[in-house]
């Protein structure tokens, strides 16, 4: 089978034409729509960003919706208030820490949210993942 430049235009036509009847015009609205959200996926995973969808459905912009992770892919900053809050929980574990004092600083970060909700203290003494080796000075 052979295609010459008129062929593949007469394609090109059929596939952007949006008469025909009522179903067909759904189906590639449909179509088109998911292409565009499969396109915003792709681009939110390869420039590595994640958006918060609550907070942009509450009017929030996509800057303030942005969820910030450390290159363990754990969330950290200004996205621990989902994190230290009761809907999640055990985001980060023991192994997620090379040494003591980052375990220690990841879960006063959520103390001041109310509580260990990683539970990185096991024995509620106040100090994170005792068994960690301590980082030398």
């Amino acid at each position: 089978m052979n295609f010459d430049l008129k062929d593949l235009k007469n394609l090109g036509e059929k596939a952007t034409d949006f008469s025909g009847s009522k179903s067909r015009k759904t189906k590639k609205g449909i179509v088109l729509a998911v292409i565009i959200l499969l396109l915003g996926a792709l681009g939110m995973e390869v420039s590595n960003k994640d958006f918060d969808l609550g907070a942009l459905l509450q009017g929030k912009s996509f800057k303030e919706a942005e969820m910030q992770r450390d290159s363990k892919g754990n969330l950290t900053g200004k996205s621990l208030g989902t994190v230290c809050g009761d809907e999640q929980k055990d985001e980060y574990n023991c192994s997620d820490f090379e040494y003591q004092e980052d375990a220690q600083a990841k879960m006063e970060e959520c103390v001041a949210f109310g509580k260990d909700v990683n539970r990185l203290d096991g024995d509620k003494d106040g100090v994170a993942c005792e068994a960690l080796p301590k980082r030398n000075k």
